[in-house]
């Protein structure tokens, strides 16, 4: 029996394999991350002056050291060992930070944008969040024995470019923080002008609408299944974007709405995601918020590096 076009599984394979797989190989190369230009603003810049305690070691050199701890998903200490290696091979003439200061210092550090979108845009961005977990039991002890008193995690809250797959923004909160209330936070991190927001049920907020509409923004959000329309199609005023949904998609179908507005590339903000907890994990090391924000802030950065190294391009089948 023949089988059917609904039935057949979609497949595809990696063109640019051998692009791509030099990318992967890129990514775990220590000279790539730790460089000349780093070794020569290794110092902070105040770091001789006799008046107070200045830092004597510049952000650039905190945060390289924290990104290789991310990328290598190390201690603290094994992260100061790797830094004293690397300043030996490359014989040079600098101290490393020890473990204790990478910590405090983690939480101080101020983290450069993870994606430069200054001089680019409009551009359209996905939004959607996921959770981090702090502490707790692993798996296997919650399926045996159920979730104990001592498990809990964060809430990261991402945008993404679609078009490039680079986080542009990215708000790291705690658990019982909604979603909606953190599209102005995510926005204010954008660096250019933001045409069309696409997010998922959760943001079928009222507030949201409305703080797009004075930016500007387009928003492709899916109402309720219970949603009821504000305004009467017979009101002098200008239709509201969300009713006109709620027309749509009750003559079309919801299904029909969808494709036809192109909401399916909400999905590629899950991809991040995942992506972000393949390379990384799906918990964070540090037990801090300050620490933990600096934590992502640097994974997202690196994600984005990752991007920017190589990525596969697919032919579907």
């Amino acid at each position: 029996m023949a089988m059917t076009a609904s039935a057949a599984k979609t497949t595809y394979r990696i063109t640019n394999w051998s692009k791509y797989n030099e990318s992967l190989v890129r990514r775990g190369d220590v000279t790539f991350w730790f460089d000349e230009a780093v070794i020569a603003a290794w110092k902070h810049e105040n770091a001789e002056r006799k008046v107070g305690r200045p830092f004597v070691y510049s952000d650039l050199a905190i945060e390289s050291l924290l990104m290789l701890r991310e990328l290598f998903r190390l201690p603290y200490r094994q992260t100061e060992g790797l830094g004293r290696t690397l300043v030996r091979l490359l014989q040079a003439d600098v101290a490393v930070p020890d473990f204790t200061s990478l910590a405090k210092r983690a939480g101080k550090t101020k983290v450069s944008p993870p994606s430069d979108q200054a001089a680019t845009g409009p551009i359209d961005v996905v939004v959607d969040s996921t959770g981090l977990k702090v502490y707790g039991e692993g798996e296997w002890k919650v399926r045996q024995h159920g979730v104990g008193k001592r498990r809990t995690w964060r809430k990261l809250h991402l945008a993404v470019n679609p078009q490039t797959h680079e986080i542009v923004a990215q708000v790291l909160t705690d658990n019982g923080v909604h979603d909606a209330n953190q599209v102005e936070p995510l926005l204010e991190q954008v660096g250019c002008e933001v045409q069309t927001l696409y997010g998922d049920g959760a943001y079928d907020q009222w507030k949201v609408y409305e703080g797009l509409e004075e930016r500007g923004v387009d928003a492709i959000i899916p109402p309720r299944k219970n949603a009821r329309i504000k305004q009467h199609g017979n009101d002098s005023a200008d239709p509201l974007p969300r009713d006109e949904c709620i027309r749509q998609i009750r003559r079309d179908g919801r299904k029909a709405w969808k494709q036809s507005i192109g909401y399916h590339r909400r999905s590629l903000a899950e991809t991040a995601m995942h992506r972000l907890k393949s390379c990384f994990g799906g918990s964070l090391k540090n037990r801090t918020l300050e620490n933990q924000q600096t934590e992502v802030a640097l994974r997202c950065k690196l994600l984005n590096l990752f991007v920017t190294i190589g990525m596969p391009a697919f032919l579907w089948s």
